[in-house]
């Protein structure tokens, strides 16, 4: 039996590791916090001052600004922390999907559908 390790890159894939999640810190405790309607009110607006009550990183914010599902994961953002944050731009995990796979929406659902098979 072959276990992975945090050293063998998985092609696609942004490993979340400890290293990571020291670098997304406060970018996932601030899309953590959007749990709670104030703070997603909080966050609306004036999103940077926002960003900027949890220390993010000029590359999170940036990130944040221009919507970068996968860059924010480049940041050490986790995927399940994330989902808050697309959840406030209407997005699900099936939308969040097809942007990691580069595909459209569709294709992804045909994917799962397929998957499933």
């Amino acid at each position: 039996m072959s276990y992975l390790d945090n050293k063998t890159p998985i092609p696609g894939t942004i490993m979340f590791d400890g290293h990571m999640a020291r670098v997304g810190y406060g970018l996932n405790k601030m899309c953590y916090s959007l749990n709670a309607q104030s703070a997603r009110d909080e966050f609306a607006r004036d999103e940077m001052a926002y960003c900027d009550k949890f220390c993010l990183t000029k590359g999170q914010k940036k990130a944040i600004e221009d919507r970068d599902i996968n860059g924010l994961l480049e940041q050490g953002g986790n995927i399940y922390f994330l989902a808050k944050f697309a959840g406030c731009l209407g997005l699900n995990m099936q939308d969040i999907g097809a942007l990691q796979t580069g595909v459209t929406l569709e294709e992804f659902k045909e994917k799962l559908v397929t998957a499933g098979q």
